[in-house]
């Protein structure tokens, strides 16, 4: 056991500890230039799905609002409100800053992946969608790459659907049980039992209560910072001086500086938005859109929405407030978050962000089993596999609920999610070019006045699209000048 332990540690320093993170930054940052920077320019383009409705008119089909509120459910999480909390902590408030570059970067990166995963998506027998990373190197790269899809869904359910689901039911289990006293048995079983009735109803399930569960939790959260910002508004110039200050040395907040800020805001920032990571194109490839970039665009603006605006949320209470002292590290993570609210707003808020975190970490332990699904039908889609997960997934949730210590158990987790992202990272990069003919497609589109570009399949011979899922379509709108 001591063997494996130091076998996963080896592989998490090689990933996270030296090449990972360079390499997102990297990639995103070339990718950022070689597109002429498309996160900018599709920007007001992102807010349309907010009010988009099903395109196709299939009433079963997951529409791009339903992809992009299952993937946010799934990357707003514990990392918005105790990540943000650590990043500040180690890194000073220039970690915030750093934060948001990565996220301005990683947009772009966020963009090409759920793409890719849109263009190669299969459309299944019950008429929903199934695409990720895993079939974007099948499709892609060929069947002689297979091993390497196999060798990403592994890692893929091991990480996401078995370990991170165990830390899910472990906070929510937690966070019940401090604040409001329940014991970690009951809701545990509670947590389970709706889980399970979620994910035993597939996709289309799980965007329906995602399309419930995300608004309301991003939105309660993202007026309770309003408040906070408003009550303290003559502070946010000198909040926002500070952030910008530190981050680049000219402040020192915490020992390392510059150094300790840049890591902290790279690090936390990548953990919580996922772009390149791969995991958020499982489930964009679900959406029944016209054509792949729309949804890589909505995507992107996930990737906003997780970092911008909830992690700057998380930011802005602490660094308002004043149970934050720079360099000391007494109090850090959730606790610091649910202080700083409690200094600003009164007792009541630890109840509310207790509540918060419950629906951050439901909505991501049914964004964790649908990635782990959908990466376990590339092994096999036989029904006995796939309700065999779905069975698993449930034991997971209530160990890590029931047992304090039983997450320690699952230490894999972020090595074999280093694996994946790189496998991910070799994917986008001989990938790259093929995205780069779509994204050319859906420009001369655009200035030829079509208001929503459509993919026409016959438009790339060479490419192993299935055909069935993307026949048919023709644009609604006319051609504006």
């Amino acid at each position: 056991m001591t063997f494996i332990e130091n076998l996963f540690g080896v592989i998490g320093d090689l990933t996270w500890g030296w090449s990972l993170i360079p390499i997102l930054v990297v990639l995103g940052i070339f990718i950022t230039a070689l597109t002429g920077f498309v996160q900018l320019q599709f920007f007001r383009r992102m807010f349309r799905v907010l009010s988009s409705k099903n395109q196709s008119g299939d009433p079963n089909a997951i529409s791009a609002r339903a992809a992009l509120l299952v993937s946010v459910g799934g990357r707003v999480g514990g990392g918005n409100i105790a990540g943000v909390a650590v990043a500040i902590t180690l890194g000073g408030p220039g970690a915030v800053f750093w934060m948001w570059a990565i996220a301005l970067v990683g947009m772009a990166t966020s963009l090409v992946e759920c793409s890719l995963a849109q263009l190669y998506k299969r459309r299944e027998p019950d008429g929903t969608f199934r695409g990720g990373p895993a079939r974007s190197i099948i499709h892609g790269l060929g069947a002689e790459y297979k091993w390497l899809a196999v060798l990403y869904a592994i890692c893929l359910i091991a990480a996401f659907a078995i370990g991170f689901n165990a830390f899910q039911g472990n906070t929510v289990a937690g966070a019940a049980q401090e604040s409001l006293g329940i014991d970690r048995m009951w809701s545990g079983l509670l947590l389970t039992v709706i889980a399970g009735f979620i994910v035993f109803g597939g996709i289309r399930r799980i965007a329906k209560a995602a399309d419930i569960v995300v608004p309301v939790m991003a939105v309660a959260y993202l007026l309770m910072a309003i408040i906070v910002i408003l009550i303290n508004i003559t502070e946010l110039p000198g909040v926002l001086y500070s952030i910008v200050m530190n981050a680049f040395g000219l402040e020192q907040a915490v020992g390392g500086g510059m150094g300790a800020a840049l890591a902290q805001g790279l690090r936390r920032g990548l953990f919580s938005n996922e772009a390149g990571l791969g995991s958020a194109p499982n489930v964009a490839a679900t959406a029944d859109v016209r054509h792949p970039i729309s949804q890589g665009i909505t995507q992107s603006f996930s990737v906003f929405i997780d970092t911008i605006v909830i992690c700057s949320c998380t930011a802005f209470v602490i660094l308002l407030g004043d149970v934050y002292t720079p360099g000391a590290e007494a109090i850090d993570g959730v606790v610091l978050t649910q202080q700083s609210l409690v200094s600003h707003l009164g007792e009541w808020t630890q109840y509310f962000l207790t509540f918060i975190l419950l629906l951050f970490a439901f909505s991501s332990i049914i964004y964790n089993y649908y990635l782990g699904e959908n990466a376990l039908t590339v092994i096999s889609e036989h029904p006995l596999a796939i309700n065999a997960l779905r069975a698993i997934v449930m034991g997971i949730v209530f160990l890590g609920a029931v047992a304090p210590g039983a997450t320690a158990v699952f230490f894999f987790s972020d090595p074999m999610m280093g694996i994946l992202a790189l496998v991910n990272l070799i994917a986008i990069m001989m990938l790259l070019p093929t995205c780069l003919r779509i994204l050319k497609d859906f420009r001369e589109q655009l200035r030829a006045g079509v208001e929503r570009p459509v993919l026409d399949p016959e438009k790339f011979p060479d490419l192993d699209i299935d055909r069935t899922a993307w026949t048919g379509r023709v644009s609604d709108e006319p051609a504006r000048a």
